[in-house]
């Protein structure tokens, strides 16, 4: 490793990744105040006079409507406040640490961060746009669309301010409303601040997910509801406890008719649902159903060889591709080989 490198490895340690991590989750109510004296931070530091107003929302989609219904804040400053700064601290880390040590400095600090925050970010503006405007793609939805653009993300600028912000730095009113509030808007003349979430869930890949209520929530009722990061209607989930194969199969849209066999369990819906195996070999049967609409279900049934304590052999499902024609094949696909080269010395 360069000296560079490990310069910027130094640098970001100091930072503290995992308390902008904590702060981009933060589920809990803005610190109004500590926010407030950020954003008039953020306006001197960019050479701006103080707004003459900071207006509170409860959440994104209320700070756009309440946004929408403004007469006159003024021009938009988010280039001054955010945008030059961001690319004046770039410049100057860039030149500091070289290519180099500027790649090892962004993998250790914002790079950790980034994925998990911009999906998030991206879920956001995609819930706004379709509580305000649903379908629409006219004019009502390109000033929404172009309203989220504006906005600074608040605590969701966690990834590039573990990387850039530094005490007493040209970010520090920035870094501020990070550590104390959501999204915000900077007017000339009025300031638009959100509210934090009220409630966040999220899988192990750091995708929204929860099976009893909305995945991400803000005080003012906007929610998200999600399955392992895939977006679902508000009621949907509720239904999930009294599925039937029956229900699985009226399901029209093939990615919620996936999760509900994913809830349901695969194993569970091919007994429930009467199929019957296409092959069996050696190796295990081959099961396979047809669904309407959507490729097939179609999985492996092996049995373990291996006895467990009380004696009984555990049984596994897998599911296989649909072109999957011999139990073999299935397993072999499993394990990354083709049909032909798969030969256990002990079958499972």
């Amino acid at each position: 490793m360069t000296t560079m490198e490990t310069r910027a490895g130094r640098v970001a340690a100091d930072t503290g990744v995992d308390a902008w991590r904590g702060w981009a989750a933060a589920a809990v109510p803005a610190d109004r105040a500590a926010a407030e004296a950020g954003v008039r931070r953020a306006y001197r530091q960019a050479g701006l006079a103080e707004p003459e107003e900071v207006v509170w929302a409860g959440s994104p989609r209320e700070a756009v409507t309440l946004i929408r219904a403004l007469r006159d804040p003024g021009p938009s400053v988010r280039e001054a406040i955010r945008s030059a700064p961001w690319a004046g601290e770039r410049h100057r880390l860039h030149g500091e640490l070289g290519a180099a040590g500027w790649a090892a400095h962004w993998a250790a600090t914002g790079g950790r961060l980034w994925g998990s925050t911009q999906a998030l970010v991206d879920r956001i503006r995609a819930g706004v746009l379709a509580d305000l405007v649903g379908e629409d793609t006219g004019k009502a939805a390109t000033e929404v669309r172009l309203t989220l653009l504006d906005a600074v993300l608040g605590q969701h600028d966690a990834p590039w301010l573990a990387a850039f912000a530094t005490d007493d730095g040209p970010l520090d009113g920035l870094a501020a409303v990070c550590r104390s509030a959501g999204w915000w808007w900077p007017y000339a003349r009025v300031a638009v601040v959100c509210e934090r979430p009220v409630a966040l869930h999220r899988d192990e890949a750091g995708r929204l997910d929860h099976g009893d209520g909305p995945a991400l929530a803000y005080p003012d009722g906007f929610a998200l509801y999600a399955w392992r990061g895939m977006p679902v209607p508000a009621g949907f989930l509720a239904e999930l406890p009294a599925l039937t194969p029956e229900r699985i199969r009226a399901e029209e849209n093939a990615e919620l008719r996936r999760v509900m066999l994913e809830y349901y369990g695969y194993d569970r819906y091919l007994a429930d649902s009467g199929a019957r195996p296409v092959h069996r070999d050696e190796t295990g049967v081959l099961w396979r159903i047809d669904l309407q609409g959507d490729e097939p279900v179609v999985m492996v049934e092996v049995v373990n060889s291996t006895p467990e304590p009380d004696g009984t052999r555990r049984t596994y499902w897998l599911r296989v591709p649909p072109s999957t024609r011999t139990a073999r094949a299935g397993v072999a696909w499993t394990f990354g080989l083709e049909e032909e080269a798969y030969a256990p010395a002990r079958e499972t």
